[in-house]
């Protein structure tokens, strides 16, 4: 049988299965070199005010998104991680983790209002809308430590039985933390200030950057042993997980369009989506820069900022260590710009 097509209906064709061969179509749309040779930690969005703030050892660095153009920082951290916001008291509360510090400064003007004593390895934070409360993720101390940001104090700790890594809200005054060491997730209870459930992750190993989607109460986790492990919060337990690169240290969830991500230090950033019901798959990897292990997402935009940098050699290992890390090359630490 012979089949004939019109010209339109020839070229929808065409575009359809183009689309479906390439995936969902992120790149990097932009880049932008801010230099400078100490190492980084996590990229926070200001979705208000529309800035990125970037932990750099000593400080935290305010970067305009759409320039790259640098805007400020918050100074004196020592070891800098996680940024989260309180906007209703026009504040920001940056992690230090050498110092088990929490730096409060105000998000105008970036002055350093205060420092709080969190407990050992202060790393990720974050922001609680239903307690209004910030939370801090203390590794080696398996604690989280709860600060009333109006008031500028710490109001409690939170016994983890685990040494977390990133955490988010579900926004209805429930935590989830990835722990670590025991390849879990916490369940926290930011009201009562106590974890009420836990659930196994197995495969994932290591388990780092978590992102959450609210509506369907789906939790994304980064494993460092190359998998995206997706859990049902609702039910507390692993759903899936999907291939990714290696290196993560971050993932997000766009709420507007489905999909998922993982950001890696080997130069990758994989794009995971529900190919049907409670089924998941790598709908594209994107090519990014060595390092680009964190990101942020902006949910309005839809664009993810990713940081990474060139490395030189590995240097020798300092006596009694054994650490060894390259060095960043100078004039080669970037900012991303990755859309559609």
């Amino acid at each position: 049988m012979t089949m004939t097509l019109r010209l339109p209906a020839l070229a929808l064709l065409l575009s359809t299965l183009t689309a479906a061969d390439t995936g969902p179509g992120y790149r990097v749309l932009r880049s932008y070199v801010l230099g400078g040779t100490d190492g980084w930690d996590y990229v926070a969005l200001d979705s208000v005010h529309h800035r990125l703030f970037v932990a750099r050892q000593t400080r935290v660095i305010v970067l305009d998104p759409a320039s790259g153009k640098l805007l400020g920082e918050v100074a004196g951290l020592n070891g800098a991680h996680g940024t989260a916001f309180a906007y209703d008291v026009n504040r920001g509360f940056a992690t230090s983790g050498r110092d088990s510090t929490v730096t409060m400064f105000n998000l105008e003007t970036y002055e350093v209002l205060g420092k709080l004593k969190a407990d050992e390895d202060a790393d990720a934070v974050l922001y609680d809308p239903a307690t209004k409360r910030i939370y801090t993720m203390n590794g080696d101390a398996e604690t989280s430590t709860v600060i009333d940001p109006a008031a500028g104090k710490v109001v409690g700790t939170i016994r983890l039985g685990g040494k977390p890594e990133f955490a988010v809200s579900a926004g209805d005054g429930m935590l989830y933390a990835n722990l670590e060491d025991k390849a879990s997730i916490a369940e926290i209870d930011a009201k009562a200030l106590k974890v009420v459930r836990e659930w196994p992750m197995a495969p994932c190993t290591s388990p780092t950057g978590l992102a959450i989607d609210r509506r369907h109460h789906r939790l994304f986790t980064g494993c460092r042993n190359r998998v995206m492990a997706i859990s049902d919060a609702s039910q507390g337990r692993l759903l899936a997980t999907v291939p990714i690169g290696a290196g993560v240290d971050a993932n997000a969830y766009d709420p507007g369009t489905g999909f998922a991500f993982s950001s890696n230090g080997d130069g990758t950033l994989t794009v995971v989506s529900e190919e049907a019901p409670g089924k998941f798959g790598v709908a594209e990897t994107v090519p990014t820069m060595t390092g680009a292990r964190t990101m942020a997402l902006d949910a309005t935009t839809h664009m993810l900022y990713l940081v990474g940098a060139k490395f030189g050699p590995l240097p020798d290992s300092a006596p009694g260590t054994g650490r060894r890390r390259p060095p960043v090359l100078p004039n080669s630490f970037s900012l991303l710009v990755v859309g559609r």
